[in-house]
Parts: structure tokens; C-alpha cells; sequence
């Protein structure tokens, strides 16, 4: 058996920047992955198969639409590999929270399938055959701190960014990503300064600052409960940044540390029990 972590993703940043002509946006955000997230398990099988499971498991489809399937589907393919695999999605991440969970878990299909099948893919090659699955792909199959651009296919990692301690929370309301960019009151903005060489989260954070996400104002409209969240994150302990990620509703807080992380985040749990709230260090 193989298993990967489809890591969480955070957009510390997301500038809309443009609109195509084939109806996408083109993008400039920057992107951090958590030490928490959904689990994909590959085992050796006639055919492909999907079981979901997990605290989550009412957040993801079991058949063909589900991304997880058309990923090994489409790897198989593409590889002319004649085996199956037993797929086992453990789904933790909500859905519909701009943390990437979809995408996500395809991205880490790719790779258990690309080891379990022994094909000996590189990663260029796994991101050309992921664009055609989604605009996040090939952030998500990357998987570390980056800068992407266009549609999210100009990558650019990271390397001298500080770990980043952080608060997530979904609020229980899902906001649909088309619905997000049909909000835009604009969808040419200007681009992000240039990256800082922040040394420690607090450097990290105030350059954050003089960032935005585009998609926020969006959201929040078809979800206010995303500023009920940001207000909550913002009045907790050694709070620096409180911002929505993605296309939203999911939000993410950044500390100093590990220890002001788990206050937050029980603090959290405590006022909004109904709420998805977790506390992880994302590189």
C-alpha cells in the first residue's frame, strides 16, 4: 500500500489579475501547504475503486465524478497501464472552503499511483496531465510554498519563507468558486509586490498585509458567516494576519508560534463547536 497526505492548501495571497478569452482568470497568488489534510491509500487491485471515509466523508462523492477517480483513470491512460488500484479516500477537509481539497487529493493520487505503478513520472510530466483535472493541479502536486501565475501553471517555489504557524477555519457554509468570480466587481487588479525574504512569521505577515484576496468581498456576500469567522480569528491571542483563503469560505490566521496556534484554535472550538477549526504549521 501507498499513502500521501493531500495537504491542505492555503492562499496567503490571491490577486486577480486578468480575465481570458476562454473564460478563466489569470492569477497572482501565493500558496503555503498544511501538515493536515485528507490521506489517499493506494493498494494493488484488478480494477480502480474508490472507498471515502473519515470525520468528512459526506464532503466527497464515491463514483466517477469524484476528482480521485478521473485523476487514476486518466493517469492509467495516459501510462497504458493495464493494473487497477483499490483507492481509499480518509476525507478531513470540508469541501467548498478554498483550502483545495478536491485538487488536493487528486494531486496526491497522481503521485500514490505514480509510485504504486512503479511508472517513474516526473513531476513536469504529472502537472501537464493534471492542468486537464483543474486550474489548481499543478500547485497542489508541488505541494511547498509558491508563487503561481497565469492560471495557476506558472510556479514559482519558495524557498527562504519561514514555516507558518496557523489557526484554519471553515464556518460551515460552502461558497462555489464560479460563484466567487462572478462577483468581481473587477477582474484586472494589480499583480503582488514583490516576494519579501521574510525571515520569521511576523516579518511574513506584515509584508501579507499589504496584500489582498480579490475573492474575498466576493465571497463574504454569498457567506457573511466568512466575516463572522475572520472577525473570531482576529480576536484571538497573538493573532498577526486573518485573511480568506481561495475562492473561500475557509479562512487561516497566522501566529508566532505553535503554542499561540493550539490557544486559538481551542478558543475557536469553544465559541463555534459547530465550526471545522485546525491548527497546523504550513511550508
Amino acid at each position: 500500500m501507498v499513502s500521501r497526505l493531500a495537504a491542505a492548501k492555503i492562499n496567503l495571497a490571491l490577486h486577480v489579475v486578468g480575465r481570458r478569452a476562454d473564460g478563466y482568470h489569470d492569477l497572482d497568488t501565493l500558496a503555503v501547504f498544511a501538515d493536515i489534510g485528507d490521506r489517499i491509500s493506494v493498494s494493488p487491485a484488478a480494477d480502480l475503486s474508490l472507498s471515502v471515509a473519515g470525520s468528512l466523508a459526506s464532503h466527497a462523492p464515491c463514483g466517477g465524478e469524484n476528482l480521485v477517480m478521473r485523476a487514476a483513470g486518466l493517469l492509467r491512460e495516459h501510462a497504458h497501464v493495464s493494473a487497477g488500484a483499490a483507492i481509499r479516500l480518509d476525507k478531513e477537509l470540508p469541501a467548498g472552503a478554498g483550502l483545495g481539497g478536491g485538487s488536493s487529493d487528486a494531486a496526491a493520487t497522481l503521485h500514490a499511483l505514480n509510485q504504486l505503478w512503479r511508472l517513474r513520472l516526473g513531476l513536469d510530466e504529472l502537472i501537464a496531465l493534471g492542468r486537464t483535472l483543474g486550474a489548481d493541479l499543478a500547485m497542489c502536486l508541488v505541494a511547498r510554498a509558491l508563487r503561481a501565475r497565469g492560471t495557476g501553471d506558472r510556479i514559482e517555489v519558495r524557498k527562504s519563507w519561514p514555516a507558518l504557524p496557523l489557526v484554519l477555519v471553515w464556518p460551515a457554509r460552502a461558497v462555489s468558486t464560479p460563484a466567487a468570480f462572478a462577483g468581481l466587481e473587477r477582474g484586472d487588479n494589480g499583480p503582488l509586490p514583490p516576494p519579501t525574504r521574510a525571515r520569521t512569521p511576523a516579518e511574513l505577515a506584515a509584508w501579507l498585509a499589504k496584500c489582498r484576496n480579490d475573492l474575498e468581498g466576493p465571497a463574504m456576500r454569498l457567506a457573511p458567516e466568512i466575516g463572522d469567522a475572520l472577525g473570531g480569528l482576529r480576536a484571538t491571542s497573538g493573532c498577526l494576519l486573518a485573511r480568506m483563503s481561495g475562492s473561500g469560505s475557509g479562512c487561516f490566521a497566522i501566529y508566532s508560534d505553535a503554542a499561540e496556534t493550539e490557544g486559538a484554535a481551542a478558543a475557536m472550538r469553544a465559541n463555534r463547536p459547530d465550526w471545522w477549526v485546525g491548527a497546523t504549521l504550513a511550508r
